[in-house]
C-alpha cells in the first residue's frame, strides 16, 4: 500500500468542526457496470451485506470464524476467501471496487481506512467507529479519496425520518428545546446483544476451531479468549463496543440531530448509572447533552434512558402508556414522537386529529425519498446516483454526538466538551479515549496526507 506524510491530515483531522459538512466529488463506476464487492465480516450483520449484493460481483469475503461465515462462503463459492482483511487488500485491492463492512466496533475504523487508502468506496455498520478521533480521521479521510460512503443505520433510509426533517424545517413544531429518548436494552444473556461473564476480567478458556483469536481482537490490546465476548455480546464492553447508548443512538437519534442540526454537545452528564464494573456497561443508565443555539435555532436539552427506564408521561403528549423504545421533540407548538428507529414518525395529537392533520395539513414532501434501503442507496451512488444520506460527512458527526455521551456513561462523570479542539476539558486523561492506543500492526489514519 502507498502511504503519504501524515503532517497535513492530522493538522486538519483534528479541527474539523462538527458543523462541517462536504460533499466530494465522487469517483463512480459506469450504471451498466457490476460494481466488485468486498465484504469484511460475513457472518451475523454481514448478511445483511452480501443478501443485497445478489446483482453485483461478490469477488472477496473476510471473517475471522469460519464457522460464522459458512452461510456467507457457500452463498458466494467463487468469492476468494480471507480472515485478515489487510492481507485481502493488498492482494485483491486491484480487484475491488467496493467494501463493506460489518465487524464489531473496534474494527470499523481500520477497515474503512485501509480500503479509502486504496481508492475504495465503503459502506460500515453503525456505529461508524470507536472513538472521536477515528471519527474525525474518517471524515477527513473520505473527503481526500474521494470516494462514496455510507453509515448503516437503516433508518435514515427511511419516509419517517425525512418527515420528520420536513415538518421542523415547515415550521410546524415551533422551536424545539427539548428532546428525549428511551430504549428498552440492553438485554442480558447468552442469546442476546448483550452477556455477562460470571466474572472480571472474564477467566480464559479454550478458543474455538475456526476462529483466529488474534485477529478478531485486532487493534484492541491482547486478552484471553472467553465466550463472552465473542460473537456478539462484545458489545457491553467498552474496549470493543460502545455500548447500548453508542449503538442504538444512530438510530433512535437521527431524527433529531438531523432535523435540529444538533451537531456535537458541550457537555454530556450521567444523571443516573446504576454501577457496573470496570470497561462494562451499566444495566440502567440516564445521559443528558447540552447543545448550544445554532444559528437561530435555541439550546437543546436532550435525555437518553435507557436500560428499561422511561421518562415520566405528560399529560400534553396524549398517551395513555410510552412504547418500549422511543423518541420524543418537544415543540413549542407541536410535539412528535418516533420509535426506536426514525421509520414512523408522528404528530402527538389525538387519532382523529392525527388523521385530520395527516389529510389536510401535512406539507407536501420536499425531500428525495429512498427506494430499497441503505445498501442499494450506496450502490446506486457508486454507479452515479446522488451521494448516500449517511454518508461520513453526516454519519461522523451523528456518531461523534454519541461517543460524547458514551463518555459520561463510561465513567459516571460529566463530559464538558471542546468539539473544535476535540478535547474533553474537565477531566485529565481523556484524551487515550477519545484516541485510543492500538496494538502494532493496527495503526491506521497517521500515515496518510
Amino acid at each position: 500500500m502507498k502511504f503519504i506524510s501524515r503532517r497535513n491530515f492530522l493538522h486538519t483531522a483534528g479541527a474539523v468542526t462538527a458543523g462541517a459538512v462536504i460533499i466530494p466529488n465522487f469517483i463512480s463506476c459506469s450504471p451498466s457496470k457490476k460494481v466488485n464487492i468486498a465484504i469484511i465480516g460475513v457472518g451475523g450483520r454481514g448478511k445483511a451485506q452480501w443478501e443485497t449484493c445478489t446483482e453485483e460481483n461478490v469477488v472477496a469475503l473476510c471473517d475471522v470464524d469460519d464457522n460464522r461465515a459458512a452461510e456467507g462462503y457457500a452463498a458466494y463459492p467463487n468469492a476468494k476467501r480471507y480472515k485478515d482483511y489487510r492481507k485481502m487488500m493488498d492482494e485483491m485491492g486491484s480487484q475491488i471496487d467496493a467494501v463493506m463492512i460489518s465487524t464489531p466496533d473496534h474494527h470499523h475504523f481500520a477497515a474503512a481506512m485501509v480500503a479509502m487508502q486504496l481508492g475504495k468506496h465503503v459502506y460500515v455498520e453503525k456505529p461508524l467507529a470507536h472513538n472521536i478521533w477515528q471519527l474525525r480521521t474518517l471524515q477527513k479521510a473520505a473527503r481526500h479519496y474521494k470516494v462514496i460512503t455510507q453509515m448503516g443505520n437503516q433508518g435514515h433510509a427511511t419516509d419517517g425520518i425525512r418527515r420528520v426533517k420536513e415538518w421542523v424545517d415547515a415550521g410546524i413544531l415551533g422551536d424545539v428545546k427539548e428532546v428525549i429518548a428511551w430504549f428498552n436494552g440492553p438485554e442480558f444473556g447468552p442469546d442476546k446483544y448483550f452477556n455477562k461473564p460470571t466474572e472480571f476480567p472474564p477467566a480464559e478458556e479454550p478458543i474455538p476451531e475456526g476462529l483466529d483469536w488474534d485477529l478478531w481482537l485486532g487493534p484492541a490490546a491482547a486478552r484471553p479468549y472467553n465466550h463472552v465476548y465473542v460473537p456478539k455480546t462484545w458489545r457491553g464492553f467498552y474496549d470493543f463496543g460502545n455500548a447500548e447508548l453508542g449503538d442504538w443512538a444512530c438510530h433512535t437519534l437521527d431524527a433529531p440531530f438531523w432535523s435540529l442540526d444538533l451537531g456535537s454537545p458541550t457537555a454530556t452528564e450521567a444523571v443516573f448509572n446504576s454501577g457496573a464494573p470496570e470497561g462494562f456497561l451499566p444495566d440502567k443508565s440516564i445521559i443528558k447533552f447540552e447543545f448550544p443555539a445554532r444559528g437561530n435555532k435555541p439550546p437543546v436539552t436532550l435525555q437518553w434512558f435507557e436500560g428499561g427506564l422511561k421518562p415520566e408521561n405528560r399529560p400534553e403528549w396524549k398517551m395513555d402508556e410510552l412504547p418500549d423504545s422511543g423518541m420524543i421533540m418537544v415543540g413549542e407548538k407541536h410535539n412528535i414522537i418516533t420509535g426506536g428507529r426514525p421509520n414512523n414518525a408522528q404528530l402527538m395529537m389525538p387519532a382523529e386529529e392525527w388523521e385530520s392533520w395527516k389529510t389536510n395539513e401535512m406539507p407536501e414532501a420536499t425531500i428525495p425519498r429512498i427506494d430499497g434501503g441503505p445498501q442499494k442507496e450506496f450502490l446506486d451512488a457508486i454507479k452515479g446516483g446522488p451521494a448516500p444520506g449517511s454518508n461520513f460527512d453526516y454519519s461522523t458527526r451523528l456518531t461523534e454526538m454519541a461517543a460524547v455521551g458514551v463518555l459520561a456513561q463510561r465513567f459516571n462523570t460529566r463530559i464538558e466538551f471542546d468539539a473544535e479542539n476535540m478535547k474533553v476539558t474537565n477531566h485529565q486523561g481523556m484524551e487515550n479515549y477519545i484516541k485510543e492506543p492500538v496494538r502494532e500492526g493496527w495503526s491506521f489514519g497517521e500515515e496518510v496526507w
